[in-house]
Order: structure tokens, then sequence, then C-alpha cells
């Protein structure tokens, strides 16, 4: 059964940082493409960074770029978001999923979800 789980969240003051894993059962990250996204309260879902397994593509977000970085250790079957530099407004639920091949930063092309983890930036 093809399974994803968030951790690492928490609450941080601007500026600091949260690495957030996503641990994977039931598939291997070979051919799959893992993405990150983020809902806060009132707002769409939308997409932070992915990452193409099979070949170490990553994609991120405008609002991210050069603050966050997304990593995988396959042997782990296990991706991370380190998030350096945290502000506000990237207060939000973090989710990770799953789909096949390419990535992509769409919500509606992703089919396996994890349960998302609580990221608060505040002081």
């Amino acid at each position: 059964q093809l399974q994803l789980v968030e951790s690492g969240g928490g609450l941080v003051q601007p500026g600091g940082s949260l690495r957030l894993s996503c641990a994977t059962s039931g598939f291997t990250l070979d051919n799959t493409a893992i993405g990150w996204f983020r809902q806060a309260p009132g707002k769409e879902r939308e997409g932070v960074s992915c990452i193409r397994s099979s070949q170490g593509s990553t994609y991120y977000a405008n609002s991210v770029k050069g603050r966050f970085t997304i990593s995988r250790d396959n042997a782990k079957n296990t991706v991370y978001l380190q998030m350096n530099s945290l502000k506000p407004e990237d207060t939000a639920v973090y989710y990770c999923a799953a789909k096949e091949y390419y990535c992509s930063m769409r919500r509606a092309d992703f089919g396996s979800w994890g349960q998302g983890t609580q990221v608060t930036v505040s002081s």
C-alpha cells in the first residue's frame, strides 16, 4: 500500500529554519516525482517544490526559490524539504505527494498524498 508520511513541522521564529521529511512506503522513488505543497487557512493548496527522483531535477515556486531546498535519499525512500529564512507567510500545512515520472506544481496531477505537517512562523 502506497503511503507518504510527513514530519518535521513546528513553530519557528521568522528567519529560522526547519527541515521537513516525507517518508514513503509501498513504492520506490525510482521513476517517481515527489512534490511538496502547502495550504494556508482560507487559501488554495499551492505547489512549493518538486523533485524528479530518477534524475534529481528540482523545481521551486518563485516565493521559496533561494530559501528552500528539496532533496532525496532513495535508499531511505525519503524526500526532504530544507526551509531557511522562514517568513510568517510560509505558515501553512505542508503536504508531500507522489506522481509518476515527471514533476508538476499542480495539485491535480498528484494522486497520492500524506496527511500534512503544520509549519508556523511567528515571533
